[in-house]
């Protein structure tokens, strides 16, 4: 299949791409320990029919030497393997991390084209998967069939004996993960519910405890609870069925190669070190495909990460940079303004005309869902859906671009929300602090004597100022955004 060409691809594949050659050195890496990997049974077959038979102990010592120096390489090539991959890891997030960030914005803007409610949290998790053992196992994995191979070589009947092995693990890794992955699916999904339950409660706790709330929520809550404890114990009971089967059969294996060694050597069809090679080489025929087997629910998080995360990039591409125009007079333009919004079968905004001068105030009054929320989402670029022009000193205002606006608006919704910081960051939109704007803000809200009287003044962090302030206080500090 010929690959896409580079500037087809979506955003994501190209910021993959750009790491393989650190891909390559890590594949030629991997080929260099797993080859390595084979000195531990080289090692064991000298020792039992060279040395012992000799009773060298020069050649004891050579041989041990180099195979000293090839553990000390294996070591240094894991070493620099897992150092390469952490280092593109953190590469790959900074790159990303950014855009995900802001992309997450657009999307909660836009419930009609939401993909993932934890973009950052898909992000960590497929930067997780390519730097830890999930990327290791799928190096690992095309050695088998050579670890194989060489047991054929010392034995026809070892080798067969691995290939029905690696059969029945794979057998049973594919019977348990079919059986424990939708239950623990189920699991994450009654604990979040169960946790977001209890989270949404307490940022109403006030109402919930000044209305006597408490114990029918509680009752709600435990009603959740119990779903999950049930659910969790039956997946625990069914993984640890599952854990007991793959160390049976493991252990089984393990006695089962030893014996049929032991029955080859008893015939004089193999060497007592060639047995304890080809357990050697069973073992490590076996621990790839283990490995990959373990590495497989990571593998499938990390696909449903990527497919959600490449959904959201492509959805909410980054916006063009654009330069704002500096208008003598900032006057706000609507020209045939609509706004529809999915489901509804009438736009809320209709063909909008009007101008509003520089220097004037307008006060929008209308009944309850007349549209004035939304008329000034429209005018903040917030909304999709949106037809006709709207500029603000002869900028047009486009959904997603933040070049224009940003510092040049004012905006406090109607559920009022501080951010976590001081108040004096609050007051400067949580950038730099300018202490004579600040406190110019301050004291264009009459705020500015009552923040001097709390006990850090504008440093009080807000999770300490919201116990000292009163909800029209808050909602100052929210108007008096510089």
């Amino acid at each position: 299949m010929t690959p896409a060409p580079l500037s087809h691809r979506s955003e994501l594949m190209r910021t993959l791409g750009a790491f393989r050659r650190t891909l390559g050195a890590v594949a030629a890496l991997s080929f260099l320990i797993n080859l390595l990997l084979l000195a531990p049974t080289l090692y064991m077959l000298q020792v039992f029919d060279r040395v012992l038979q000799s009773r060298s102990e020069l050649t004891l010592l050579a041989v041990s030497l180099i195979t000293l120096v090839l553990f000390v390489a294996m070591g240094i090539a894991e070493w620099l393997r897992s150092r390469w991959l952490v280092e593109a890891g953190l590469k790959f997030d900074q790159q990303l991390s950014s855009r995900v960030f802001n992309a997450s914005f657009q999307a909660e803007l836009d419930p009609a084209r939401h993909t993932t409610r934890r973009p950052l949290r898909d992000l960590m998790d497929l930067r997780q998967f390519l730097t830890a053992g999930g990327i290791f196992a799928a190096l690992d994995a095309p050695w088998a069939p050579i670890y194989i191979a060489v047991t054929f070589f010392l034995h026809p009947l070892l080798g067969w004996l691995a290939l029905v092995f690696v059969a029945v693990q794979v057998v049973v890794a594919w019977w348990n993960n079919a059986r424990v992955s939708d239950t623990a699916e189920a699991v994450g999904a009654a604990a979040n519910e169960s946790t977001h339950y209890v989270h949404a409660k307490l940022r109403n706790a006030e109402t919930v405890q000044a209305m006597g709330m408490v114990d029918k929520l509680e009752h709600h809550w435990a009603r959740r609870h119990l779903a999950w404890l049930n659910l969790n114990a039956h997946a625990q009971a069914r993984g640890t069925r599952m854990a007991a089967w793959s160390k049976f059969v493991r252990y089984s294996q393990q006695s089962l190669s030893l014996a049929a060694g032991a029955l080859l050597v008893i015939d004089g069809q193999l060497s007592p070190g060639a047995m304890i090679a080809a357990n050697l080489l069973l073992a490590r025929a076996l621990a790839p495909v283990d490995q990959l087997v373990s590495a497989w629910p990571q593998f499938v998080s990390a696909r449903s990460a990527f497919l959600r995360l490449d959904g959201l990039l492509n959805a909410f591409p980054a916006p063009r940079p654009s330069k704002p125009q500096n208008a003598a007079r900032p006057d706000v333009i609507f020209r045939q303004v609509g706004l529809a919004v999915p489901g509804r079968p009438q736009s809320i905004l209709q063909s909008l005309n009007f101008e509003v001068e520089a220097g004037t105030v307008v006060g929008v009054l209308g009944p309850t869902g007349a549209g004035k929320s939304s008329l000034a989402r429209v005018l903040l670029g917030l909304c999709t859906g949106v037809s006709g022009e709207v500029s603000i000193g002869g900028q047009r205002i486009v959904r997603g671009d933040h070049a224009y606006g940003g510092m040049q608006l004012g905006y406090l919704p109607q559920d009022l929300a501080l951010f976590d910081g001081t108040i004096a960051e609050n007051i400067a939109r949580m950038g730099r602090v300018d202490a004579t704007m600040v406190i110019a803000a301050a004291r264009s809200t009459g705020l500015h004597e009552m923040i001097l009287r709390l006990p850090k003044g504008y440093d009080t962090p807000m999770g300490e100022a919201e116990t000292l302030l009163s909800a029209g206080q808050r909602q100052r500090i929210g108007l008096g955004n510089v």
